[in-house]
């Protein structure tokens, strides 16, 4: 796959012209996308609480809330950036930016949880052909390793600094406005791009591109989609026979994508790629680096709310620490390599985030937030050492001529572990929050129907429940319910710690052997 710059950046013998200014400024732009997606996400998650309470979505339609856009995003990224390579990788960028601004505004004023779970999906369309666009981009306008190395920290950054971001803005805004406030910021962090965008980022594509195979396309999604579902089934109903029967045919379906990949000429998704053990190695930790990180803030943010009595915003400002920590961790383990093998720094980062998952599933909540808090900062160095690291490596092991390829991988990397995170560990701990809750006797001629139904669906609509009630039964029912959601809690914990500590020693294992940086 070779590249094609923009007119303005060629030599009159055809070559491209390295500009650095115009490479750092063409980052910059690129930022904006980037922190449009970790801002809506971690807006979103600091503004479930408000939601659950305007909509009352029960606790499978939150998670759906949650998880409809990385469904379709994750689902649709190797898609998206297999047309980039084709339409050319910016044209797709200003494309999905301005679809994905148009359609934020209008999931903003969503009614109803069927909304608002369509919008997200929908969002996730258009999110696809944001992610693959940015980072292969950047591979193709920084090909010198060190200022690769530096560009993509700088890149994750900005998924860590747009985090940090998001819950400040988000509960300032949920808190002055409404929830569908966290929605609108895309519009604005949206204008530089799309105004500056086509004159300072050099377009690049594939001159010469296999047809698009709608089958392998088609088929992508019909491994995400039941997997994902399936898992949240059986994590909320217990597994039954739809549930497993629903996985298992997500499974199939990816037997089938794999080997038609395998006959194709010019495949959807380059199986090769995973030949590699440095590349796959670094496509799992980034995954569960993101796994680790978004399943915590999921029941982080509703404990420090909905159990810490917390504002939104002051919520945020508590996590800003931690959140900001990943965006430091990131940018300091870029020289650090020209020590240390890579390998040894994704398997630090990775049980970095075990300890902090320890300290979780180990310790007592009673305590206030202070350990909850401490355990996400530990968690967060973590995060932006590994996946820094990992994403380069991700890069520098695939050939320039899969460039995109490889970046459309990484992508869905990051996708999948954030939607397995929120997923997996979101239906565990609303599952267990379920199955532990001992309500309180006599609520039954006290609440409505519709409240006392609430309580056992969720943590939110327990304290709403609780705020209808006499102060006694008011204790007793938040008290039962923070008792039932850190039993949840101390499960996923437990499940995130042996998850990160496996990982680690599997990092520390395969990439041993990867030179240190020049």
């Amino acid at each position: 796959m070779t590249t094609s710059f923009s007119p303005a950046a060629v030599h009159g013998n055809g070559t491209a012209i390295r500009r650095p200014w115009r490479d750092w400024l063409a980052l910059g732009l690129l930022m904006f996308p980037v922190l449009l997606v970790a801002v809506d996400n971690t807006a979103l998650t600091f503004a479930l609480p408000a939601i659950a309470r305007a909509l009352e979505p029960g606790g499978l339609q939150l998670l759906w809330i949650i998880d409809a856009y990385p469904l379709v995003l994750a689902g649709l990224l190797v898609s998206m950036g297999s047309l980039g390579d084709r339409i050319g990788r910016r044209r797709l960028l200003v494309i999905g930016s301005t679809g994905f601004a148009v359609l934020s505004a209008a999931t903003a004023f969503a009614p109803t949880p069927e909304w608002l779970i369509a919008g997200r999906a929908a969002l996730g369309f258009f999110g696809a052909m944001l992610m693959p666009s940015t980072l292969s981009l950047i591979r193709n306008i920084f090909p010198e390793p060190n200022r690769r190395r530096l560009a993509v920290a700088i890149w994750a950054a900005g998924f860590s600094g747009g985090a940090a971001l998001g819950p400040i803005l988000g509960g300032w805004l949920v808190e002055h406005f409404w929830w569908g406030a966290v929605f609108l910021v895309a519009v604005p962090l949206m204008l530089p791009l799309l105004a500056l965008g086509p004159a300072l980022i050099p377009e690049s594509r594939d001159p010469a591109p296999g047809r698009v195979d709608v089958a392998s396309i088609v088929l992508s999604m019909l491994v995400m989609v039941p997997v994902v579902y399936g898992i949240k089934a059986v994590a909320t109903e217990g597994p039954d026979i739809a549930g497993l029967g629903t996985i298992a045919f997500g499974v199939a379906m990816g037997v089938v994508f794999v080997r038609r990949q395998h006959r194709l000429q010019h495949p959807l998704l380059d199986m090769s790629l995973f030949r590699n053990k440095v590349f796959s190695m670094a496509i799992s930790a980034n995954i569960l680096a993101l796994f680790s990180f978004n399943g915590f803030i999921l029941f982080l943010a509703q404990h420090l709310q909905l159990i810490g009595g917390m504002s939104p915003s002051a919520a945020g400002v508590a996590m800003l620490p931690a959140l900001a920590a990943t965006v430091v961790a990131g940018l300091v383990v870029v020289p650090l390599v020209r020590k240390v093998r890579p390998g040894f720094v994704v398997a630090a980062g990775l049980s970095f985030s075990a300890i902090g998952y320890s300290m979780v599933a180990f310790g007592s909540h009673g305590g206030g937030p202070a350990m909850l808090l401490a355990a996400l900062l530990v968690l967060a160095l973590g995060v932006g050492t590994a996946e820094t690291i990992s994403n380069d490596l991700i890069l520098g092991s695939a050939p320039p001529a899969k460039s995109g390829a490889a970046a459309a991988i990484s992508e869905t990397g990051y996708e999948v572990g954030s939607l397995l995170g929120t997923a997996v560990l979101g239906s565990i701990l609303t599952a267990s929050y379920q199955q532990h809750l001992r309500l309180p006797v006599g609520l039954e001629g006290m609440l409505p129907g519709s409240s006392l139904h609430n309580a056992g669906e969720t943590l939110a609509g327990a304290v709403d429940a609780a705020n209808l009630l006499p102060p006694p039964l008011a204790g007793a029912l938040r008290d039962a319910a923070a008792a039932a959601f850190d039993s949840g809690v101390h499960v996923t914990a437990a499940i995130g710690l042996v998850l990160m500590a496996t990982a680690a020693v599997l990092a520390a294992v395969v990439l041993r052997k990867v030179p240190k940086a020049a």
